[in-house]
């Protein structure tokens, strides 16, 4: 059984990526969604996305999701909750991209696995490594003997036993992931780098140019100086347009009304424990009464006086066997406690408070040093001055901030002479000598002398939640709300009528699952792209302790985002642009050095030197990130100084005083070999996005779910 426990986690780690995924629930054949579940919408003729021209059916992704669910329920013995339903979801989708997007493009160049092929992955020359790592002996080293026992012992099992059915599983996913590593190789393959760009590489990294440059940020225009016009911006617009694009989104605007408990709600709870007490007094299944009446998960346990809670902490002396505290609220809690019983434990607690004298060497002579040091504070101490404020003054660890405090400690977790120091204390207050240990000399104070004491409490807690008639209540009040409204306006001014705040949630995707800080609101979402249009109220939507109204305020459709719509994100960038032209016209009009242009332009000009310029650097000096002018530089032959030009953040003007140029080589193969991995490793992602970009995939799973 370890084998099979120790194979199903490996699998289950292998098989949950994009790759490893892709195509086990399409290998057994095409007629796996011949059948399944009906959509809940009422027919199978609802589109819930395209892949590749193929219109996906919610009917065949629901078989799809199925799937998932019953191989999430082999692989953990249960159902899968909420939280794991979007991963669940996200798989079923990977499956038919991969089925209909990748697969597809497999056979057109002739990529096959043969069951030879198979074979010598799971028992041949070249073994998968998951199936190596799940047969180990001893020595933590592959054992073929235990693979062959293990498959010899599945023969001997019905077909749809659990092993049989994993290992089947297993079988299958091998099939996919070899066809795409074949498809990747066929293209790392093709991928080649050549000498010049290895050259290239070499000197990008190492050829180094000292350069003087002069430097005007943007801001030094005011921006009241510039106009900018709508040809500037629809210009720049046009210029920059890829920078734009969007997905489908959506704005919404909301209200929510808190679900919150009553005083009422709080008295119903308390009178509730204040019954409970009764038989909590005279029971002696103290551990299932109390478990089976609370909230919390601490219901029976045996607590040190230092683990305590603090409504206990403080009557520890009234803390005996039979006794039951409460109802005593604690933060939004009720909590009625029982001390069971009070007894000796063989570990001990104490509380104490100490300043640390350390030594700089482990000297005789510096060890003396801090001994005289220590001995004064505590004289100090003694004579009347306060702990807390020497602690403060002089203490050298951590404690010092805190006047001192280590708080509670147990046997064991301080130095052996000052767990004995303090344990031997037969009262609290300052202890009379000092204590050293090897971080330095201790000045003492006990505030709480060592205690064996050991309390067994039985803690029946209870949360303030809000009723039955409350959330009825508060859920009528939402629905009041939404009652007959129409329209963004009206949706706010009865908002400001009744004193609620009308939250904005912009450029909502179909993906989202939260809206700003209402945490999991699906529902809202899919309601969004569902059910709504410009000016549509929603009905109510129940989220954790909140009941929420929405109503839709615009739509950005998927493509480029109008202009309309960013013209005030842009402004500031075509501002910097008009700025930089003017800059640029008042220094071409100066003449001179670097030191005197800049000193005719004024002083927002300054003048620098970079003396370990690279070209792969893509930042100049204190100025940061500006490939533009690094490159500007480097065109540049020794001597020479470019004319005025705008960079990241501001206009340039470099003059190239020195570059050294790294000395040849006889080859590049280091460099070229970098540059071939780099190639080869964006290979995986590259091909997924290149199949993903050619299906033109159109996700509708909005709709649904």
């Amino acid at each position: 059984m370890a084998l099979i426990s120790t194979l199903r986690e490996k699998m289950t780690k292998w098989v949950v990526g994009f790759i490893a995924l892709a195509m086990i629930a399409f290998i057994v054949g095409s007629d796996l969604f011949g059948s399944g579940p009906r959509s809940i919408f009422g027919g199978s003729d609802k589109e819930i996305g395209v892949i590749a021209g193929n219109s996906i059916s919610l009917e065949e992704y629901q078989a799809v999701l199925q799937d998932r669910e019953n191989n999430y329920i082999l692989n953990f013995g249960r159902q899968p909750g909420e939280r794991e339903q979007p991963t669940l979801r996200q798989q079923a989708w990977d499956l038919l991209i991969a089925k209909y997007a990748i697969t597809t493009q497999y056979e057109k160049v002739g990529v096959q696995v043969t069951t030879d092929e198979i074979w010598d992955v799971i028992q041949g020359k070249n073994i998968d490594e998951n199936i190596k790592q799940s047969f180990l002996d001893s020595l933590g080293k592959f054992d073929r003997s235990k693979l062959i026992s293990y498959l010899q012992s599945l023969d001997a099992q019905p077909a749809n036993s659990e092993a049989r059915v994993r290992w089947n599983l297993f079988k299958q996913s091998l099939v996919p992931g070899r066809e795409r590593l074949k498809y990747e190789n066929l293209i790392v393959k093709t991928n080649y780098v050549t000498e010049a760009e290895g050259e290239r590489d070499y000197h990008n990294q190492n050829d180094v140019a000292e350069v003087k440059y002069l430097y005007v940020p943007f801001f030094s225009v005011s921006d009241s100086t510039i106009k900018v016009t709508d040809s500037d911006l629809k210009g720049y617009y046009e210029k920059n347009k890829k920078k734009y694009k969007v997905e489908l989104s959506r704005n919404m605007s909301y209200v929510t009304i808190p679900l919150v408990a009553t005083a009422e709600d709080s008295l119903a709870i308390r009178q509730e424990l204040e019954r409970l007490k009764v038989s909590f007094a005279t029971t002696t299944e103290d551990s299932a009464y109390a478990t089976n009446n609370s909230d919390g998960k601490n219901a029976f346990e045996k607590v040190s006086p230092s683990k305590l809670p603090t409504f206990l902490a403080s009557q520890k002396e009234n803390l005996i066997a039979g006794t039951i505290l409460g109802p005593l609220m604690e933060g939004s809690n009720y909590k009625l406690v029982k001390v069971v019983a009070v007894g000796e434990d063989t570990i001990g607690t104490a509380k104490a408070s100490h300043i640390l004298i350390k030594w700089d060497k482990d000297t005789p002579e510096e060890k003396a040093k801090a001994k005289e040091k220590a001995t004064k504070i505590l004289k100090e101490i003694k004579g009347g001055a306060d702990f807390a404020a020497k602690a403060r003054e002089f203490g050298t660890d951590g404690t010092a901030s805190k006047g001192g405090d280590l708080g509670y400690f147990t046997s064991g977790q301080m130095v052996k002479p000052f767990e004995e120091a303090v344990f031997k204390a037969k009262k609290t207050g300052l202890l009379p000598e000092l204590t050293e240990t090897t971080f330095g000399y201790h000045i003492i104070s006990v505030t709480e002398v060592k205690n064996n004491t050991a309390y067994t409490i039985a803690t029946i807690e209870r949360e303030i939640t809000p009723s039955e008639a409350t959330q009825n209540e508060t859920f009528r009040k939402a629905d009041t709300f939404a009652s007959g409204l129409s329209g963004v306006d009206e949706f706010k001014e009865k908002a400001t009528k009744e004193g609620l705040i009308v939250y904005d949630a912009n450029e909502v995707s179909t993906t989202e699952r939260r809206v700003n800080n209402l945490g999991e609101a699906r529902q809202m979402v899919t309601w969004l792209f569902r059910d709504a249009k410009n000016g549509k109220v929603s009905t109510v939507f129940d989220l954790e302790n909140n009941y929420v109204v929405a109503v839709m305020t615009g739509e950005t459709e998927a493509g480029f985002k109008p202009l309309e719509k960013i013209k005030d994100e842009i402004t500031p960038m075509v501002k910097n642009e008009l700025k930089g032209k003017a800059i640029i016209e008042k220094l071409a009009a100066q003449k001179g050095s670097l030191e005197e242009i800049a000193k005719a332009f004024g002083s927002d000009a300054t003048v620098n030197t970079v003396n370990d310029l690279k070209l792969n650097g893509n930042a100049l000096g204190t100025i940061g990130f500006d490939p533009t002018a690094v490159g500007a530089a480097f065109s540049l032959e020794g001597g020479k100084t470019t004319k005025p030009f705008a960079g990241e953040n501001g206009v340039f003007i470099i003059e190239m005083k020195n570059k050294t140029v790294a000395p040849g080589m006889q080859e590049y193969a280091t460099f070229k070999n970098q540059a071939l991995q780099a190639m080869n490793g964006r290979v995986a992602y590259n091909v997924s996005e290149a199949f993903k970009d050619a299906a033109e995939i159109k996700d509708k799973r909005y709709k649904f779910y």
